[in-house]
């Protein structure tokens, strides 16, 4: 069973920056994708950016340019580093770990930017 762990949720002003970061344990399959979404009140959730164990990124639309998705040397930790942050990126943002096996989420950070 795969459990994710995240940190780095927070309050910041529009313009600043966070670092989410997300630490995967239990039985991971190697070939893998882990990524970030984001869900706020109303909304559905919605992919931030994702990266494959090959090193291949994606990214929405709206923070591409902003955001940058990476992972560690181990492979079982993602990052996701939010500069330029606006008031519209705050909600709470999920890790997510997928494979031939599972689909596995994190309990969620919260992220909230001041105006």
């Amino acid at each position: 069973q795969v459990q994710l762990m995240e940190s780095g949720g927070g309050l910041v002003q529009a313009g600043g920056s966070l670092r989410l970061s997300c630490a995967a344990s239990g039985s991971i399959f190697r070939v893998n994708t882990m990524g970030w979404y984001r869900q706020a009140p109303g909304n559905q959730r919605e992919l931030v950016a994702d990266i494959n164990s090959g090193g291949t990124t994606n990214y929405a639309d709206s923070v591409k340019g902003r955001f940058t998705i990476s992972r560690g040397n181990a492979k079982n930790t993602v990052y996701l580093q939010m500069n330029s942050l606006k008031p519209e990126d705050t909600s709470v943002y999920y890790c997510n770990l997928r494979d031939i096996y599972a689909n596995t989420w994190g309990q969620g950070t919260q992220v909230t930017v001041s105006s």
